[in-house]
């Protein structure tokens, strides 16, 4: 077996990042944290995330995210699979945080895209099915 266990993201601020994925994942907690020097920088840095996935953020970072609507090289943006998307989109309001762009919504999948603070583009898709070949449908290979 092999999963992915964690995203380590560089952020701006720490507090403003949390906000943004509390919201999202009120289940998850803060795991730890710390701060030390990276490459000459000091940084405080935590885990944030359940038993077996969390997404990792340091602050201190400069500079900006590559444009999401380019084809520069980079992350261009990452996804979770939630089980009621109404839910997350209420959650994520109450909290201050717009929908950036109403993705798929079909019989078999629905999703919307949302800008963290840092400048990340995180989707969020709810599956209406349980057959994968109906969760993902390819014009072409």
């Amino acid at each position: 077996m092999m999963r992915l266990e964690h995203l380590n993201l560089v952020v701006n601020d720490l507090d403003t990042t949390l906000a943004f994925y509390q919201a999202a994942f009120p289940h998850w907690k803060v795991r730890g944290g710390g701060e030390g020097e990276w490459h000459g920088v000091q940084r405080k840095w935590i885990h944030f995330g359940g038993e077996y996935n969390y997404l990792s953020f340091n602050d201190n970072g400069k500079g900006k995210i590559r444009p999401i609507e380019g084809y520069d090289l980079g992350l261009a943006h990452f996804a979770y699979v939630v089980t009621n998307l109404d839910s997350l989109i209420k959650r994520l309001t109450s909290a201050g945080f717009e929908i950036a762009i109403v993705g798929g919504k079909d019989a078999n999948y629905n999703s919307v895209y949302y800008i963290d603070p840092n400048g990340y583009e995180v989707e969020f898709v709810e599956y209406l099915t349980d057959i994968p070949s109906e969760r993902n449908c390819y014009l072409s290979v």
